[in-house]
Parts: C-alpha cells; structure tokens; sequence
C-alpha cells in the first residue's frame, strides 16, 4: 500500500488487489465516469471477462478504503511471429475515479499489471494510448521496436508495447487483439473519435 493526500486534506491509503465478482458494478461505474462514453468501455469489460481466450483476463482494481476508485484489465491476444504465434496481453482499459485522477493510482495499477504479467511468464504486454503517459510507466513505441499494428487507425505513437524478462529477440511480427476488441469496435480511432482525438 501506499498513501496518497486526499482531495480535501489528510491521507489515505491506496491498495492494489485482484478484482472480486463483488466490485462488477463499481467496476463499470468507475469506466463509465473515467471515460464519459457510455456503456462502450463497460461492455468491453464484461465481454472480455465472458471470453473464451488461451489466458484468463488478469483485473486489477485499486481501493481506497473499501472504495474501488480504479481498474486496470489485461487481456490474452496474439503476436503473430515467424516461427510461431506467441501467448501475448494488451492493457486495456485503464480507468481512474475523476476526483481520484492525478495521485498516482493509475501508475500503482500499471506496475501491478506488468509486474503480474512477469510473473506469469507473458513477454510482451501491448496496448493503444498517450505514449506521454505510459512512456513513463514502462512502455516504449511499439513499431520503433519492430512490431506492426493491428490497425492503420491508430494515432501516431499510440501502438505500445512494454517488454517483460521473457522476451526474446525473435519474438516480433503483429500484434493481433482478440475478437473481443474486434466485435466491439474498440480497436484504433473511428468517426467521431477520430475527430475528438485531432482536436
């Protein structure tokens, strides 16, 4: 655990530990209002946790208190290499309770989820974000280091990827969501988010 200043004074302890079926529904209001788009991150979550995949989701959430203020998801996708296709996670979501934004929560929940990820023996763990944020929390430009994007639609250095101790160097080739991402259209920027994210 760690402390934190409250929003108005004082501290609070910060703990990071796997989700429960119990934090579901705080789960999706904590995406609802972290991300202000509806049911669109929600509905990824909970179809990513019913999917039938080579890995079970890993989900991470932080409390303060007994308060669920943040959730973290890796799930199971492919890297399609040459030799073979290799058991890879992407990160996604990620979200932070707005009044709990800015104290470091996401950062504890990224760590947790690579460190997690480590340990269960994944190389590799993608994602599609700032590269502001997570190049600062262990992820570099992903097509710099050689791997392709599952889409064109990705904003330029939103393809990341962070590399764990089981990597090796022939393990590159493209990245490639889970059908989950796919039927949801939640892979790369569409439409109106196109639009948002050049503004």
């Amino acid at each position: 655990m760690t402390s934190i200043e409250e929003l108005h004074g004082g501290c609070v302890e910060v703990a990071v530990r796997p989700e429960r079926a119990t934090d579901r529904e705080v789960v999706r209001e904590v995406h609802t209002q972290a991300f202000g788009d509806g049911e669109r991150v929600p509905t990824l979550v909970d179809a990513l946790r019913a999917a039938q995949t080579s890995l079970a989701p890993m989900s991470l959430v932080a409390t303060v208190g007994e308060r669920v203020v943040g959730h973290v998801m890796l799930s199971a996708c492919r890297l399609d290499a040459l030799p073979r296709l290799v058991d890879v996670l992407s990160l996604s979501p990620l979200g932070v309770l707005p009044e709990f934004q800015r104290q470091g929560i996401g950062t504890r929940l990224v760590a947790h989820a690579l460190a997690e990820a480590d340990s269960w023996g994944i190389p590799l763990v993608f994602l599609e974000g700032s590269p502001h944020y997570y190049g600062k929390r262990g992820f570099a430009d992903a097509t710099k280091l050689g791997f392709r994007p599952p889409t064109l639609r990705y904003p330029p250095g939103a393809f990341q990827v962070a590399t764990l101790s089981s990597y090796e160097e022939w393990m590159t080739g493209t990245f490639v969501y889970s059908d989950t991402f796919w039927a949801l259209d939640c892979v790369g920027l569409r439409g109106e988010r196109i639009e948002t994210a050049a503004t």
